[in-house]
C-alpha cells in the first residue's frame, strides 16, 4: 500500500513537470492572438520558435500589426532579422509608415537598412518630414568696397 502512495507522488509530481514545461513551451495566449487577428501561425512553430531561442512575442505582434495594416510579411522572414540581431518591431513600424505615406520600401531592404546599425524608422520618419536645421546668422564685409552682408541658412537633415 505505502509503495503505491509514492508511486502516486511520483506521478503526480512528473504531471506537475511536464504541465509546466508545456506551459512554458507553448505560449498559447500569443497563438489565440494571433489566430483572432487573421495571422495564420501553427503553435509547433511557435513551439519551434521557443527551442531556437527566438522570443515568439518578439516576431508575431509585429507580424500582426502587418497583417492588420495590409503588408503581407513572411514570418520565416521576421524570425531570420530577429536571429540577426534586428529590431523587428522597428522594422515593421518603418514598412507600415512607408506604405501610408507611399514610399516603396520592401522588407529586405528595410531589414538591411536596421542591420547596418541606422533607426529605419527614423529614415521613413525624415524622408516624410524632414527636419529643418536652421543656422545662425553670418555676417561679412568686403574689405575694398565695405559691403555688408548677412545671410542665414536653412538646411535639411
Amino acid at each position: 500500500m505505502q509503495q503505491l502512495d509514492i508511486f502516486s507522488l511520483f506521478v503526480l509530481i512528473g504531471g506537475l513537470l511536464l504541465i509546466s514545461v508545456v506551459a512554458w513551451a507553448v505560449p498559447v495566449r500569443l497563438w489565440v492572438e494571433a489566430i483572432s487577428a487573421g495571422v495564420r501561425i501553427g503553435i509547433s512553430y511557435l513551439i519551434g520558435m521557443r527551442l531556437r531561442k527566438v522570443t515568439p512575442a518578439a516576431v508575431v505582434r509585429p507580424l500582426i500589426w502587418a497583417t492588420k495594416a495590409g503588408i503581407p510579411l513572411n514570418i520565416n522572414d521576421l524570425e531570420a532579422h530577429y536571429l540577426a540581431g534586428g529590431d523587428v518591431m522597428r522594422v515593421v513600424r518603418a514598412l507600415i509608415s512607408a506604405d501610408k505615406a507611399s514610399i516603396d520600401l520592401g522588407f529586405q531592404q528595410a531589414a538591411a537598412i536596421d542591420l547596418a546599425g541606422r533607426d529605419v524608422f527614423e529614415a521613413v520618419t525624415m524622408s516624410v518630414t524632414p527636419k529643418v536645421i536652421n543656422t545662425p546668422s553670418v555676417a561679412a564685409v568686403a574689405a575694398d568696397s565695405g559691403a555688408d552682408e548677412r545671410s542665414i541658412m536653412a538646411m535639411t537633415g
